[in-house]
């Protein structure tokens, strides 16, 4: 096949969408001549050789982002692959998180159980070649995917540790890795604490067996902690609503062009923890399917939601697979709540980006990255000592007392849940106006209080 045809070929990806083929205009088919047309210029003229792959894959990020569209984007199949098991809330690789500091890839945690944590790889241990290659300057994104790869291969690192005279060599067979996306424990006071990365197949289950388990210890309250949390898939948001409220009610519906994207999604009805008390954290960075599910407890007076407003990201990005293996992520349709309110921050340029909290608690940008890192710190930390033998039990913070940054917005939750304020909080809230002003579903269906049951 001559490479022209291949271009063509490649450009009639975008109007495949699974089996169903979109009709073909002669104006489509007369700008897709032009682009063969200039791929075939390029290929005799240019002063240095191309690849016709390259150029159409070039051509159709182009095209792509030519929509405007921030969210939109062409996965090539590496990229995709990546992706759908991210959602699947697995991975594939040897079990380590790590950051460049000062130029270098330090280790922060080896992940209990991993690969990399049973051979013996330690925090702060310094990679300085994957498979032989330096990792010197080296990007992180590339050093992750270096150290990812197919389930049964191996990948060597090359590691400096500070007590050790030589480099040391650790030969390591990747596997099949469960993400971890949530961390969860008891608080003083019977108060349960969750914090949710992201949405993914196993996150409903997750948070279900941790209160399960919690309630057993005396549970007496819940945070939900949504800040950072930038979304995933849209079904674990429904099963987590769906442990909140007893009776089945719309949590969100979806509106696209055609009727192939609209939907209308209900809990389920089973409402295990319907007489759980709870406070959403949230901040800018939450967006998408942690929207849907603050927005949808704050429409039904369910929880009390603390933070800043969040990200604004009302919108269903659709993956279609491509028969080349890569796949075309398109916004296909916005997020509407109960109440009728769209999240997405497109939608009304006059009103704030996504939800508006109940609460509002003002944090500095400074501290909320610094509080990110400290975070991700003390909870991999966690992991870590308890995974280890006794004689490590005594190991040093991941972060110094002295550095800690306060966590305004949680120890404010904690101070209403001690001082029984929720219920109180909720009913005098701010947002709860802007709720009335919908008209899309009965007003005394979204504006009854929740109330904990005698």
């Amino acid at each position: 096949m001559k490479s022209s045809s291949k271009i063509v070929l490649l450009f009639t990806l975008f109007f495949i969408c699974n089996v169903n083929t979109f009709a073909k205009s002669n104006e489509t088919w007369d700008k897709l001549k032009l682009v063969k047309d200039v791929m075939e210029i390029i290929e005799l003229c240019y002063i240095a050789e191309t690849k016709p792959e390259d150029l159409a894959v070039g051509a159709v990020k182009g095209v792509v982002a030519a929509l405007k569209d921030p969210y939109c984007q062409y996965m090539e199949e590496k990229e995709y692959e990546k992706f759908k098991n991210e959602l699947e809330g697995y991975y594939v690789g040897i079990g380590l998180f790590s950051e460049v500091q000062n130029d270098r890839l330090v280790v922060i945690v080896p992940v209990p159980g991993t690969p990399a944590y049973k051979a013996g790889i330690l925090p702060k241990d310094i990679i300085i070649k994957i498979d032989g290659k330096s990792t010197k300057g080296m990007p992180y994104s590339e050093a992750v995917s270096l150290m990812r790869g197919k389930a049964g291969k191996k990948v060597k690192l090359t590691i400096v540790r500070s007590d050790v005279l030589n480099p040391m060599e650790f030969n390591l067979v990747r596997k099949k890795i469960k993400s971890e996306t949530m961390v969860a424990k008891m608080l003083d006071n019977g108060i349960a604490y969750v914090k949710l990365m992201m949405f993914n197949a196993q996150s409903a289950d997750d948070i279900k067996k941790a209160l399960t388990d919690y309630r057993k210890q005396g549970m007496k309250s819940l945070i939900l902690d949504l800040r950072d949390n930038l979304g995933g898939l849209i079904d674990p948001a429904i099963n987590i609503a769906s442990m909140f409220i007893k009776e089945k009610k719309l949590a969100v519906s979806i509106k696209g062009r055609t009727t192939e994207f609209k939907k209308e999604y209900f809990t389920s009805g089973n409402g295990e923890f319907s007489d759980l008390e709870f406070i959403i954290l949230i901040n800018e960075y939450s967006a998408s399917a942690s929207e849907v599910l603050s927005g949808a407890m704050q429409d039904y007076k369910r929880a009390l939601i603390m933070g800043c407003n969040t990200f604004g990201k009302g919108v269903i990005m659709n993956p279609i697979p491509l028969p080349n293996g890569a796949a075309l992520v398109l916004t296909t349709a916005r997020y509407y709540l109960p109440s009728g309110r769209s999240i997405n921050r497109s939608d009304d340029k006059d009103s704030k980006n996504g939800i508006t909290p109940d609460v509002e608690v003002e944090v500095s940008k400074e501290d909320e990255e610094r509080l990110y890192m400290q975070e991700r710190l003390i909870s991999m930390n966690d992991k870590y000592q308890k995974a280890t033998s006794a004689k490590n039990k005594h190991q040093r913070s991941a972060v110094d007392k002295e550095k800690k940054v306060e966590d305004k917005v949680l120890n404010k939750a904690i101070e209403i849940i001690k001082e029984n304020k929720i219920v109180e909080k909720i009913a005098s809230s701010k947002a709860t106006e802007i709720i009335k002003e919908n008209k899309t579903v009965e007003k005394t269906e979204l504006s009854q209080p929740y109330k904990k049951k005698k």
